[in-house]
């Protein structure tokens, strides 16, 4: 990299960035916040806002949830996320709410709350602010528009949230019970237009950087190389609250209007670095339905709504879940930088992209800005797995994906993703080799299960031993094969 792209930190004085929120009926500006502080540590410190409470600190079990909203086309678009690990800067020109903001003043409760004391839904109460507010989210995006709330809608919406009473039943029962009333409506004409207000402004200088467009994101990146790169923070946010760790200068790339969109093509579909992973798991569920449960298992509502693929893929966690699919997809990143005046870009396969333990090819001046997804060609079989301790909301142990084309009972091609078993996830190239051009019965599969338990070196951790790991992998390879030939209580999904 050229050394005139490098702005060394200490010699430019970094000024405060602004941040304005929506609250209570009008703009909120707390004045000089650091660039890493969390959402949750500007409620409950430097407002004094303590309806939301701290539970874990890492994005797992909700306590923490509040409701941002965003003005698109005209309305509001809501989102339950967690505040624990959210920086505070993320939520500049959007809109907030916390369980305290729900009540009228009178204190006639919301519906939620209405119908969680009906239910019974609380317990000790700890969770019940996180509850209330996935419930709001739910509400907004359903009740409050003409629609029933299912079963499922509720425990996807509530997957974010641990009841440590073990009071889930009457708390989904809460949810399907939810009811619209017109009283309690919010009015968002006042908030769409404070909103609007608020966005005509880009932030491309200071300590928090938020770039509207694709070439000021890339100009930013080239002044200052060392500045942490974000999208949801999700991980990033564990690095402030877990690890300690402090960042003097942050470019957030949320904003950027190019990377917020799916783009179609006839032969791939392309995914913005700032799509999050709800939208980009739904993308890639319309062209194949059967990664839909392998996307809900990915992370509770809040963090779904909150990271992004591209922050995923970027990061390069080797117990990361989506880039064994994508792996196993044949997907590749788009790279982009700025130099000598104009932005350039290179196209890398996604299996050779990373180098070591979240390392990869990403250059100091360059941001991941796509995910270039091929789209499904006739014959193809998927297979995504995912092994957890815990069913919902949790990370993986492993993670297999498989893509087969099979030709006359004949393995015609096939890529297979592996994650949680190497420094990196991986491609599973040994084990290919076993399968390609041969009949898929079970003596091939017995073979490629002696190929990819000898594959990888995984390490014992406190998800799994290696050994567990090992023969995993190739109970997995099992139950694709068991699929893809027509076994139709393979997965618990089935038997549901």
């Amino acid at each position: 990299m050229s050394k005139t792209l490098v702005s060394p930190l200490k010699s430019v004085p970094l000024q405060p960035s602004p941040l304005r929120f929506w609250h209570r009926g009008q703009v909120v500006n707390p004045g000089n916040v650091p660039p890493d502080r969390t959402l949750l540590d500007l409620l409950r410190e430097d407002l004094r806002l303590t309806a939301t409470k701290e539970g874990c600190a890492a994005g797992d079990c909700g306590a923490c949830t509040v409701v941002v909203a965003e003005a698109m086309n005209g309305r509001l678009h809501y989102r339950a996320v967690n505040s624990c690990i959210r920086p505070a800067h993320a939520i500049d020109g959007l809109a907030l709410w916390t369980a305290a903001d729900l009540a009228q003043a009178d204190g006639t409760l919301h519906p939620v709350q209405q119908t969680m004391v009906t239910c019974h839904g609380s317990q000790c109460g700890f969770c019940t602010p996180g509850f209330v507010m996935s419930l709001f989210a739910l509400y907004q995006r359903t009740v409050a528009q003409g629609q029933g709330v299912a079963p499922h809608s509720a425990m996807e919406a509530l997957s974010g949230n641990l009841c440590r009473c073990t009071g889930y039943r009457p708390i989904v029962q809460a949810a399907c019970s939810l009811q619209a009333d017109a009283a309690q409506a919010v009015d968002e004409k006042p908030i769409v237009a404070a909103l609007q207000k608020m966005a005509a402004t880009e932030n491309t200088n200071g300590a928090y950087l938020r770039p509207n467009t694709l070439p000021a994101l890339l100009q930013a990146r080239a002044r200052h190389p060392q500045a942490q790169l974000i999208a949801g923070a999700t991980d990033a946010g564990l690095w402030i609250t877990q690890g300690l760790r402090r960042f003097e200068q942050v470019i957030d790339l949320t904003r950027v209007a190019e990377l917020r969109r799916v783009e179609h093509y006839p032969q791939h579909i392309a995914i913005g670095a700032a799509v999050n992973l709800q939208d980009a798991f739904e993308a890639l569920t319309a062209d194949r339905p059967v990664i839909a449960p392998f996307g809900e298992r990915f992370a509770g509502w809040p963090v779904r709504q909150s990271g992004t693929l591209g922050g995923n893929v970027a990061n390069g966690s080797p117990i990361g879940d989506s880039m064994p699919l994508l792996i196993a997809l044949g997907a590749q990143v788009v790279l982009m930088a700025w130099r000598k005046g104009q932005a350039v870009h290179r196209h890398v396969p996604l299996d050779h992209f990373y180098t070591g333990y979240r390392q990869s090819l990403l250059a100091p001046d360059e941001v991941l800005a796509w995910v270039v997804v091929p789209k499904p060609t006739a014959g193809e079989w998927l297979g995504a797995y995912k092994i957890s301790k815990r069913q919902e909301d949790d990370i993986s142990a492993v993670c297999l994906a498989v893509q087969l084309h099979l030709d006359g009972g004949r393995i015609r091609a096939v890529r297979i993703g592996a994650g949680g078993v190497a420094a990196t996830p991986a491609r599973a190239v040994n084990t290919e080799a076993a399968l390609i051009g041969q009949p898929w019965n079970k003596a091939t599969l017995q073979a490629a299960q002696t190929a990819i338990s000898q594959e990888f070196s995984p390490l014992s951790d406190l998800r799994a031993s290696a050994d567990y790991r090992r023969q995993i992998l190739g109970q997995l390879l099992q139950r694709a094969w068991l699929e893809s030939t027509g076994h139709r209580t393979v997965r618990l999904e089935a038997l549901a």
